[in-house]
């Protein structure tokens, strides 16, 4: 890198202004606050830290670790939680049962967690059908079983007509963490490789269509997919290669994208992190609907791809163990980690110039997951 690029006066602004602590402002909760960008960062730092803070909550991982036990046997767990509202609840590819299954599924696996046990609570809409219910719990359960885990309590609720929206999903769920991998956002390191999964933008554009918004004949599908099992070789090959501390971080980018996903590694290793336009895999389907839609594949929501930040000396190879799991096919490496400027991320495109890649602001696609 140049010292003319490390230099560059906007770059210098965009990192002052990323070191400022956040408040929250806002008078009223918005869609945007639940976008996974910038805004809902300011409403979890600004306003949910300020009255829930602790030493896990801080970290803002997708998921608590921690350990339970005596001294002498002490056991490694993972815990996350989250809601699935998505809308249209059917879709192509999966519908909201089986998305809250892999999205809760994925975050204990970002961790190196194996997951173990979910929870499952629902929120039903009066007259809500039956036989639709039937679909989403069956969905679930062959969710869980290609998954590996099994949901043993949950809840229901049942609200007026006009009190929800059909159907909402909250999942949590625990795993234990037995390799010795630390995997974080905070531990990517000057000369990490970036790498990517599978193709950008499947879910996001699906939940598009499902909508009727884009008058398009297409067969893609959503992405949704469970990812434990393609962390598990992830971390059996950089144990085979003796380097388990290769793995740095890894991260699924769902909402925001995986520009917001890759800009909170940024910010919390307080690294810089570039890509390269040309090495980022998109469908031609997903490309042609952001086109029209003017939007960008980077900021669009993924539910079953994975981005890692891995040691360079074995990136090669974890990307070729990736490549044989039907879930990490398309793998990539797609960008690298330098030190400076702190906390930004930036695309070489395929001109050759390059632009900052900042986190999603506003919300662009409501109810995605």
């Amino acid at each position: 890198m140049t010292e003319s690029f490390t230099t560059n006066p906007l770059f210098e602004r965009v990192e002052v202004a990323r070191r400022r602590k956040r408040r929250f402002r806002d008078e009223q909760i918005t869609l945007a606050h639940g976008s996974g960008g910038k805004s809902m960062h300011e409403l979890i730092e600004g306003l949910f830290l300020e009255y829930l803070r602790n030493p896990l909550l801080e970290l803002l991982e997708d998921q608590a670790v921690f350990e339970v036990g005596g001294d002498n046997q002490k056991t490694k767990l993972a815990f996350t939680t989250d809601s699935y509202v998505v809308d249209p609840i059917f879709f192509p590819g999966g519908n909201i049962g089986s998305l809250a299954v892999h999205g809760t599924v994925n975050d204990l696996a970002m961790s190196g967690a194996r997951p173990l046990y979910l929870s499952a609570g629902f929120i039903l809409e009066e007259s809500f059908a039956v036989a639709d219910l039937r679909r989403i719990l069956e969905s679930m359960r062959d969710a869980a079983l290609e998954a590996g885990v099994q949901v043993v309590t949950g809840d229901t609720k049942v609200v007026q007509k006009g009190g929800a929206d059909k159907i909402f999903i909250n999942t949590s769920g625990i795993g234990v963490i037995e390799s010795p991998a630390n995997i974080s956002v905070s531990r990517a390191q000057v000369g990490d490789k970036v790498i990517l999964s599978g193709t950008l933008g499947d879910h996001g554009t699906t939940i598009l269509i499902a909508r009727g918004e884009l008058d398009l004949e297409t067969e893609i599908e959503s992405d949704s997919a469970p990812l434990n099992l393609l962390v598990e070789e992830i971390l059996d090959e950089a144990t085979r290669l003796g380097n388990i501390e290769a793995i740095r971080a890894m991260r699924d980018p769902t909402r925001g994208g995986a520009a917001t996903t890759l800009n909170e590694i940024a910010m919390s290793s307080e690294v810089y992190i570039e890509i390269y336009e040309n090495q980022i895999p998109v469908r031609e389907e997903v490309k042609g609907a952001c086109e029209i839609l003017g939007l960008d594949p980077l900021y669009v929501a993924n539910e079953g791809k994975l981005l890692a930040i891995v040691s360079a000396d074995i990136a090669d190879k974890i990307v070729e163990r990736m490549k044989q799991n039907k879930y990490g096919q398309n793998a990539c490496i797609i960008g690298e980690v330098n030190a400076e400027p702190q906390g930004i991320v930036a695309m070489k495109t395929g001109f050759g110039g390059t632009r900052i890649v900042d986190m999603l602001v506003g919300e662009q696609l409501p109810r995605i997951c």
